[in-house]
């Protein structure tokens, strides 16, 4: 059941280098499983001083999030509300810099409550089948514009 990146890319507001993600491997209701190289991509706008921090694993995180609710509200008839990630909880890094990883990053998120422009979403981050983040993150969504 992978997905490749044209088949959700427009579900998400991310664009070209900034989509980091590069296809779903698997997704239901409640979780997602996503795998990318774009850590090791020189391009990749997250890179500051010729590295790539591990604390962007929570960008990561927050984007296989977005697809998530992209592909459930597509498979509702619906177009996902865009969304602000408003907090970060709980965040275990466990390497310093992950652009000199050579193979893919594994990315799971999964659904824990919300509902009414609110989510909140655990994400853990592995390669190799060794963790690199976890952590937990909340979503709200824009408030729909009042229409007369």
């Amino acid at each position: 059941m992978s997905l490749p990146r044209p088949q959700w890319a427009t579900l998400i507001p991310h664009a070209g280098a900034m989509c980091l993600l590069d296809e779903v491997i698997a997704w239901d209701a409640a979780t997602i499983h996503a795998r990318t190289h774009s850590h090791a991509r020189t391009d990749n706008p997250l890179r500051s001083d010729g590295m790539l921090r591990a604390l962007h694993l929570c960008e990561y995180g927050a984007q296989a999030m977005a697809i998530h609710g992209g592909l459930l509200a597509r498979a509702q008839g619906r177009v996902a509300t865009p969304g602000y990630l408003v907090s970060l909880r709980e965040v275990e890094l466990h390497r310093a810099r992950i652009d000199d990883i050579d193979a893919a990053l594994e990315v799971h998120a999964q659904h824990l409550l919300g509902g009414d422009g609110h989510w909140q979403y655990a994400f853990r981050v592995e390669h190799a089948g060794l963790l690199l983040a976890r952590g937990r993150a909340a979503v709200i969504t824009s408030p729909a514009p009042d229409r007369d």
